[in-house]
């Protein structure tokens, strides 16, 4: 219904446009408002929302299958499509894309609009239709990096704007993960993280103990930023959409979410340990 307003008021403003250039009055409706509030209110959001995902060769493709049905039932899901009535606009915008080394980001949704039912099934749609893929590499901070000009170069105007991490290991790739985050904090940006904690640390891959503790410590961060650990496989689309719960509502999800101190302490995991065990292992 919102966006059949929106178009309604530009094709009223368009008419009368067309009526000035002819010379023909053209009385505006009473009930229609200036189509300059009409823009401006198309363009205001509660949130701008940045999905990040890690679709790194550590994710095997059942979770990355259940990942990304995660996402897509989160946003259809009843309990979301009700949060987003609490904010004042009633609508988000998001993007989605997914990264893996420092230079591997492909966007899989380009920013869209969510403002009830309609819109969230065709996200969902384009979420799910994409073909599911896997990348060497984890570098958050490149994940980072990318995210930050995406919301200076969309037409929104949001009241928050968060970018969500999910991944199941530290940074090894690209740049320090800290500097990244404190940039994007600089910008107003608030960072939430889904760590991805399902399998048991091995030699044989980059996972670490205390996933959830690098997170909180190293990646996220912003006011009212949080973690929603993901402890279990059956755990995944019930975590996503708690986490989505709490950035469109900024209320407590039922999943049990890590809220993060505002003043930081000495990280309990090193935020270098990617690096480090990369280095240890390939040496380069």
């Amino acid at each position: 219904m919102r966006w059949c307003v929106s178009i309604g008021a530009v094709l009223v403003a368009g008419a009368l446009a067309g009526g000035d250039v002819a010379g023909v009055a053209a009385p505006a409706p009473r009930d229609q408002p200036p189509p300059v509030q009409a823009e401006t209110s198309a363009a205001t959001v509660d949130v701008e929302l940045i999905l990040a995902v890690d679709v790194s060769y550590s994710m095997d493709m059942d979770e990355l299958a259940v990942q990304r049905e995660g996402y897509a039932q989160a946003i259809v899901s009843k309990e979301f499509l009700q949060a987003l009535k609490t904010g004042p606009t009633g609508k988000i915008a998001i993007t989605y894309f997914e990264w893996a080394a420092s230079s591997d980001q492909k966007i899989i949704i380009p920013w869209r609009v969510i403002d009830g039912p309609e819109s969230a099934d065709a996200v969902a749609n384009d979420i799910m239709k994409t073909p599911i893929r896997r990348a060497s590499r984890t570098s958050i901070s490149g994940a980072i990096y990318f995210a930050m000009p995406l919301f200076e170069e969309n037409q929104f105007k949001g009241l928050r704007r968060v970018i969500d991490i999910s991944g199941d290991g530290p940074n090894n790739n690209g740049a320090p993960v800290v500097p990244a985050r404190d940039e994007a904090l600089s910008k107003g940006i608030v960072i939430n993280g889904l760590p991805i904690m399902v399998k048991e640390p091995s030699y044989s891959t980059m996972d670490i103990d205390n996933l959830d503790w690098y997170y909180e410590d190293c990646v996220i961060g912003g006011r009212g930023s949080f973690v929603v650990p993901i402890k279990g496989r059956e755990k995944f689309k019930e975590a996503i959409r708690a986490k989505l719960l709490q950035e469109v509502a900024t209320r407590a999800p039922e999943h049990a979410a890590i809220p993060v101190a505002e003043e930081r302490k000495e990280p309990r995991v090193s935020c270098t340990i990617g690096e480090q065990i990369w280095q240890d292992r390939w040496g380069k």
